[in-house]
């Protein structure tokens, strides 16, 4: 337990709203939402969607957490890397992995990791022109040689027919929930409108130990107490 790095990101679209993109990437997005629309959806209507996209959106904040073990006392180390410049704390935390997280024995783990997070945080460490963590970078390896671990996929048991949240899990689980101030779909107004990034890197944080949470009852083993939480 005390090799993997459990991780969230929090992500919104690169400008505030459609009209603040140049004619360039009005056109790009357009070509995208043609294929998200739904009835008489614009692509103005869809914009606020473009930051799930790595090549419309940026990263705004990392949570990362490891358990440790002191003398039999469990305790959970979080924190985050969040702030307007996406390359600042891409470095950060690509610095974080490179120094401590490098061994065969290291696994990174997030829920919906290896469709979302894993391949934005690559897409995007590539955008701003970092060097690729070897625990991130895919290149070459094997399957058994990647370093992943995905809730989602641990849940689905081989199913492949659907998608599972993580506040569904954590409620099926018998945890609670990490949702109760705020959920995804507000991170790009309170981002753009209330310029709250204190705000988001709670939720995040908030995600990462649920995370952990689940992660643990997948293993039979006691979710957190709040006094094992130490938030950095």
């Amino acid at each position: 337990m005390e090799d993997i790095l459990f991780i969230d990101i929090e992500t919104v679209p690169q400008a505030e709203s459609y009209g603040a993109l140049s004619d360039r990437w009005k056109s790009l997005w357009d070509i995208k939402a043609s294929k998200l629309a739904s009835d008489d959806e614009s692509p103005e209507d869809l914009y606020a969607r473009a930051g799930i996209y790595a090549e419309f959106g940026k990263i705004i904040c990392i949570s990362v957490g490891f358990l440790s073990d002191n003398e039999g006392k469990r305790s959970f180390r979080t924190k985050s890397f969040y702030g307007h410049d996406e390359s600042k704390l891409l470095s950060e935390f690509s610095d974080l992995l490179s120094n401590n997280f490098y061994a065969k024995s290291h696994y990174l783990c997030a829920h919906n990791g290896k469709e979302f997070d894993f391949p934005y945080l690559c897409r995007r460490i590539l955008v701003n022109k970092l060097i690729m963590p070897d625990i991130l970078d895919l290149a070459g390896k094997k399957p058994w040689d990647i370093r992943h671990l995905d809730t989602m996929q641990l849940w689905k048991f081989g199913d492949f027919k659907s998608y599972t949240s993580l506040d569904l899990l954590s409620a099926t689980l018998g945890l609670p929930s990490p949702k109760e101030n705020m959920d995804g779909s507000m991170v790009c107004d309170i981002y753009y409108k209330d310029q709250d990034l204190e705000r988001i890197q709670n939720y995040c944080q908030d995600d990462v130990v649920t995370l952990v949470s689940v992660f643990l009852r997948m293993n039979n083993q006691k979710q957190l107490e709040k006094e094992e939480i130490v938030r950095i």
